[in-house]
């Protein structure tokens, strides 16, 4: 006998509806208060701060951004389904005692909408040393016990998330290096342009919005980790090369850029005692745009050379965007750079791999292109170009053809590129390379490297060990040295004092000359005042 079955009890079908419209109604609002108190700033909807990172996602996901599971009826792996970024209560933030660096000389872009709320640089704390970073600390509420044991790194990430908890937005910028897998970060010039963890996630449609490339100097707002999360991210970028977003989409590729001749000098002379760039600017002038080496012997005076141009430049140019890149230098050497010298010092010191030496150079060209691209003038000072290529014969696939010296035939192929990017642009900006070469150290294979180098330049300057081991600096060699096409940087009047100058101590020993060139320069106020004296017969005292 079949039973027939058990009807369900009857529910009025607009209860139903009603119900499941409250439900949807109830998570809607959710959904809109946390996007409110967690990206309140963002004014680019279309900008992904994230990819998707439910458990079904598919596509390319950064190393360290796990998925988590988002319990039904709950707000992001909430327990109680409530914002987890609830309403603060702590007081409002001041004003710190600790006085924040700026960025190379180049003051921070301002945003308007900031509502006076206050903020923070990734930046600026990275700069700072452990004694006023556990005293800005101490001002964001973390006591001193805490922070006995915690690491650089972690103070600046209790400070950031203290910071958000007040009601402080966060700002940061680096340059972007893109992955394989569509997705990038930020890298810190702090960090030498090195993987770390305060580097900054940029979303693949963040990329494909503002069209960015590899070596783009990006600056934005960002905001702290959720939870399951290991990076920063960026929430609405601000600049693209210190310009607006909008330019980076209309700009013309490095490669298609046409190439001319320096044709604007840098001007390097700065005081009457500064004798070596007083002799680098009349007889070895450099244009904007020029491929330079120093040709170097050890312990000729290179380094303090290389220090007092890039001192001349930021003092007469400070339009030009100067990056000192030391390659396989020694540590003690890249503090003082630092110190020296108010530009960008990236550094890959001698106890690196070499790996790290080819990864910090190309990323540094790579930034410069990109720069130039936005008709900006840059010059990068390199120390040396003979460690890079030391380099590069490690880190390429063997080819097996071996040239004189251990150097692989296509060691020699990347350095060359590097080097060979220098080039004044006849659309706007110039890329100026300033390198030294180290010859005469007992090893065949820097001769080598040297021999595949000396033709490339359009400057050259020669240090000669004989004149140093007098202490007589700068140790330069009047005869060896000089520019191509130097007539298009001197006036016609300079051109014609500076060959006749050539003339009358040519026949002179290198050592003779400049101890003439010192003697006469100290008595004179500046360079017009020694081409003035050429008619004289003696040098002008001013």
């Amino acid at each position: 006998m079949r039973t027939r079955p058990k009807r369900r009890p009857e529910v009025a079908e607009p209860a139903i509806k009603e119900t499941v419209e409250s439900a949807a109604q109830n998570e809607i609002e959710s959904e809109k208060e946390e996007i409110k108190q967690t990206e309140e700033f963002t004014e680019t909807p279309q900008l992904e701060a994230e990819p998707s990172i439910s458990p079904t996602y598919s596509g390319n996901r950064p190393r360290g951004r796990k998925a988590f599971d988002r319990p039904h009826g709950t707000n992001h792996g909430s327990q109680d389904g409530n914002s987890p970024r609830s309403e603060s209560v702590l007081p409002p933030l001041g004003r710190p005692s600790v006085v924040m660096p700026d960025i190379y000389g180049r003051p921070e872009p301002r945003n308007d909408q900031d509502n006076g709320k206050p903020r923070l640089s990734i930046n600026e704390l990275t700069r700072l040393n452990m004694k006023d970073l556990r005293e800005l600390a101490n001002f964001y509420g973390i006591s001193h016990e805490d922070m006995v044991t915690l690491k650089k790194q972690e103070i600046i990430f209790s400070i950031l998330k203290s910071h958000t908890e007040r009601g402080g937005i966060i700002y940061a910028y680096g340059s972007l290096e893109i992955l394989p897998d569509g997705y990038g970060f930020l890298r810190s010039p702090q960090n030498s342009y090195l993987p770390g963890p305060d580097d900054i996630y940029i979303s693949p449609s963040q990329i494909r919005l503002f069209a960015l490339k590899t070596g783009d100097t990006v600056y934005g707002q960002i905001r702290s980790p959720k939870e399951g999360e290991r990076f920063f991210a960026m929430l609405r970028v601000e600049t693209v090369n210190y310009d607006d977003p909008a330019v980076a989409q209309s700009r013309i590729p490095f490669d298609n850029l046409t190439p001319l001749y320096p044709n604007e000098k840098l001007n390097l002379e700065t005081t009457t005692e500064e004798i070596s760039t007083r002799i680098i600017n009349l007889f070895c002038p450099i244009g904007k745009g020029q491929r330079a080496l120093i040709v170097a012997p050890p312990r000729t005076g290179k380094t303090i050379m290389m220090q007092k141009i890039a001192n001349a430049i930021t003092k007469n140019h400070p339009e030009v965007y100067l990056i000192v890149l030391l390659i396989d230098e020694r540590p003690e050497e890249v503090t003082d750079m630092e110190r020296t010298v108010r530009a960008e010092v990236i550094s890959s010191t001698f106890d690196e791999q070499a790996t790290r030496h080819v990864q910090v150079a190309e990323m540094v060209l790579e930034k410069a292109k990109r720069l130039v691209e936005h008709k900006k003038d840059v010059v990068i000072l390199l120390d040396s170009i003979t460690r890079l290529a030391r380099a590069y014969n490690q880190t390429v696939p063997t080819s097996g053809k071996i040239l004189s010296g251990g150097v692989d035939s296509n060691a020699l192929h990347k350095p060359k590129r590097f080097f060979g990017a220098a080039r004044n642009i006849e659309e706007g900006g110039s890329l100026t390379i300033i390198s030294t070469a180290l010859v005469e150290t007992g090893s065949r294979m820097d001769e080598v490297i040297f021999e595949e180098f000396k033709g490339t330049g359009n400057m050259e300057i020669n240090l000669d060990r004989r004149i140093s081991d007098r202490r007589l600096f700068p140790a330069i060699n009047i005869k060896k040295s000089g520019t191509r096409k130097e007539e298009l940087l001197l006036t016609e009047e300079e051109l014609q004092k500076i060959w006749v100058l050539r003339k009358v101590i040519n026949p002179m020993d290198d050592i003779e000359i400049i101890e003439l060139l010192i003697d006469r320069m100290k008595k004179s106020k500046n360079n017009e005042a020694f081409l003035r004296s050429m008619n004289t017969g003696s040098a002008a005292m001013d």
